[in-house]
């Protein structure tokens, strides 16, 4: 891969607009994701704790802004050493910095409430009603089948960005092609990664989950074109290697949730203040481990910072030692696990496995969160059902269906097949956040 083509300014969908002098096309990109209305919904989106009322909890809006915060940091130190070894031109560190940033701001925006119990809730609905083999369901091609059974967060984050968002089914957000490749974790279908898994072609990071529907296949394969992405084939199938700027939105991410989470544990009470300190100064290596005149909370938050500080220098260094494994698309780890804090990072994902996700509150509002989906969900299809069965016109639906179209305020525009119906269903399910599902569940079902 080549870091002049990766850095491409050119939009999907839009080869007219130019960078400004006072704002680069990078930096449009992130103004337009802040700007929207997927991004605004994520500060009542579950991060760790669902519907949780503390104040100083973290929810997915301000754990996306703090992922931008570490991975422009990251970018921009890593950037600055491709300036030096004349990788990249001198000024092009602050592209890096800007592309990683929206990346970044972006990574979570199609995740459903309640976290990822809530893509296991959508995944185990759909799946139901695939099983069941009746109405709109039925009618769906069983190749694509598995990337609503498998419901996922990222994938339904590039439709967002792409095709829903601004101009609907005309590029979306028309981001840069670089933005949308370094927010692109996974660029392989479902379809494409149960042949794989098939024939046992599984060990690439990038294959861990699917990034995208079939349905935004296309648009992909025209970045991932621009960007000169490694393609890869298994038949007629297509799948690509990761932009290298993925890894650095992917460290900001995991520095952010492994650090952030402990102090937010601290804050709800489930770890106690010894054990946050004890895991925190071994990461954080301050000079003086005291606490000094400051509280509790102050001395964790200090340590925190100083934390996450320490963690973008070894993963930028992380970045450096495996930069040619990353530039011709062999590397397949994480700079979290390959950096030399890689022990600690494991310390801490124990510890939050162990005490924090699963916490008997925290299990029981995912519990609830199951069934409130479920009730949306079901709630809503009849009136696709309904749709399909007068030829997908919605001013003919009945009055039941245009009933609850007028108060779910549903988007019925374009829908001519049982699969993209069922799109639709899963893009209003997913942009809800956890309190308006709750408040949907309630009116569908009476109660």
């Amino acid at each position: 891969m080549e870091w002049n083509r990766l850095i491409s300014e050119e939009r999907l969908g839009d080869k007219k607009t130019a960078s400004q002098a006072s704002r680069s096309i990078f930096v449009q990109d992130h103004d337009r994701i802040v700007f929207s209305a997927p991004f605004r919904r994520l500060a009542n989106k579950t991060q760790v704790q669902p519907l949780y009322e503390h104040d100083h909890v973290h929810h997915r809006l301000i754990h996306s802004i703090e992922v931008s915060s570490v991975g422009r940091s990251l970018a921009m130190r890593i950037g600055q050493w491709l300036v030096g070894q004349g990788l990249i031109s001198p000024g092009d560190e602050h592209a890096l910095a800007n592309i990683v940033q929206a990346a970044s701001v972006a990574h979570d925006i199609g995740n459903p409430p309640f976290g990822h119990s809530g893509e296991d809730a959508m995944g185990s609905w759909f799946a139901e009603q695939f099983a069941a083999s009746k109405g709109i369901a039925r009618e769906v091609d069983g190749a694509i089948q598995p990337e609503f059974i498998a419901f996922e967060g990222n994938a339904q984050g590039f439709r967002i960005l792409t095709r829903l968002e601004m101009r609907r089914n005309d590029g979306g957000m028309r981001l840069s092609k670089a933005t949308l490749g370094a927010f692109m974790k996974y660029p392989v279908t479902a379809r494409t990664r149960a042949a794989l898994k098939a024939s046992g072609e599984m060990s690439y990071v990038g294959l861990k989950k699917f990034g995208f529907f079939s349905s935004e296949e296309t648009l992909f394969e025209d970045v991932a074109t621009t960007l000169g992405l490694p393609e890869e084939r298994i038949g007629e199938q297509k799948w690509w290697r990761r932009h290298p700027l993925v890894y650095v939105v992917e460290a900001a991410d995991d520095i952010c949730y492994n650090i952030v989470d402990i102090e937010d544990a601290f804050t709800t009470g489930e770890l106690s203040y010894k054990e946050v300190v004890t895991i925190l100064v071994k990461v954080a290596k301050p000079r003086d481990e005291s606490a000094g005149d400051r509280s509790q909370a102050e001395h964790v938050a200090m340590l925190r910072a100083m934390a996450i500080g320490q963690a973008i220098e070894s993963c930028v260094k992380a970045f450096i030692d495996n930069h040619a494994a990353i530039m011709d698309g062999t590397f397949s780890g994480s700079l979290t696990e390959v950096c030399e804090m890689g022990e600690m990072f494991t310390d801490m994902r124990q510890l939050s496995n162990d005490h924090i996700f699963t916490a008997r509150r925290k299990t029981e509002l995912e519990v609830s969160g199951r069934r409130i989906i479920n009730n949306v969900m079901s709630g809503i299809l009849p009136v696709y059902e309904d749709l399909a069965a007068v030829g997908w016109q919605p001013e003919s639906l009945g009055s039941r269906s245009q009933q609850l179209v007028r108060a779910l305020d549903l988007d019925l525009r374009n829908l001519t097949t049982p699969a993209e119906a069922l799109h639709a269903l899963a893009d209003y399910t997913s942009g809800m956040t956890d309190r308006y599902a709750l408040r949907i569940s309630k009116m569908l079902s009476g109660h």
